[in-house]
């Protein structure tokens, strides 16, 4: 069942967006060479404990996952390209790093992501991480009234095309609101003017994610880290949007 918010719903929505935003803001500036990754999850632990939130992470146990998950956010590096378990590792010059976070507060849920690359970038690197940037603006740009679920899935897989990259189409986009994964599944490509008609009301994480070379991923030996199969990087970008009647209104943009 797909569940409509009220336009008050949605404001309340947004005071979690703009909670999570700030705190994407904040890692992203604390991201550097010798950041160890266990830093960027304890200062998430302290953001989210100050605020009084819920992480949507923390005790989840879905059935790809070897649960319970037991961190607050995701952070995938290189060639971890989803769900990637904060661990013991220094990050180095170079290195692509993903985070994904989602909390709720006051029942309201909103889940986002950023790719930032740290040290001395990559331009290989860079251009992945903006074609998922511009992938999201394109989706964003369709999630109008009237408009289908198809029309989103394909604005991001033309992107893709695009720049060459494969794309996967089992993990992608989800509903939210009260919890962290509702309905609608939002592929990262499809066929325009088919599916779902988008309603004000609907509230979606988009979230176009691109290997490099590959379609394919392996689980890491942690039952939790999703990786390229071919080992090529990854990036990932991801707003929570919802549909009014004035247009697409993003509930997780960042400063």
């Amino acid at each position: 069942m797909i569940e409509m918010k009220k336009p008050e719903e949605i404001d309340r929505m947004d005071v979690t967006g703009t909670f999570v935003g700030e705190v994407l803001t904040d890692l992203g500036e604390l991201a550097d060479v010798g950041v160890n990754l266990l830093d960027l999850e304890h200062r998430a632990r302290e953001l989210i404990r100050e605020r009084g939130a819920q992480s949507c992470y923390w005790d989840y146990a879905p059935s790809f996952g070897e649960g319970p998950f037991r961190n607050v956010i995701c952070l995938s590096v290189n060639d971890a390209v989803l769900h990637g378990k904060p661990r013991d590792r220094t990050l180095q010059d170079g290195d692509v790093l993903t985070m994904d976070l989602a909390v709720g507060i006051d029942g309201w849920v909103t889940d986002s992501a950023r790719t930032v690359v740290v040290g001395t970038p990559d331009e290989e690197d860079l251009r992945l991480v903006r074609a998922t940037q511009e992938a999201l603006e394109a989706a964003i740009d369709v999630m109008r009234a009237g408009n289908r679920l198809g029309d989103v899935s394909a604005a991001i897989g033309a992107v893709a095309a695009e720049h060459g990259y494969p794309v996967n189409l089992e993990y992608g986009g989800h509903g939210l609101g009260r919890t962290m994964h509702e309905e609608p599944h939002v592929p990262n490509d499809g066929y325009a003017g088919r599916g779902l008609v988008l309603r004000p009301g609907l509230t979606l994480a988009l979230e176009p994610w691109f290997a490099r070379t590959t379609d394919r991923v392996v689980h890491d030996e942690d039952g939790w880290t999703l990786r390229s199969a071919d080992g090529s990087r990854a990036a990932h970008s991801e707003h929570t949007v919802a549909v009014t009647e004035d247009g697409p209104r993003v509930l997780t943009r960042r400063a």
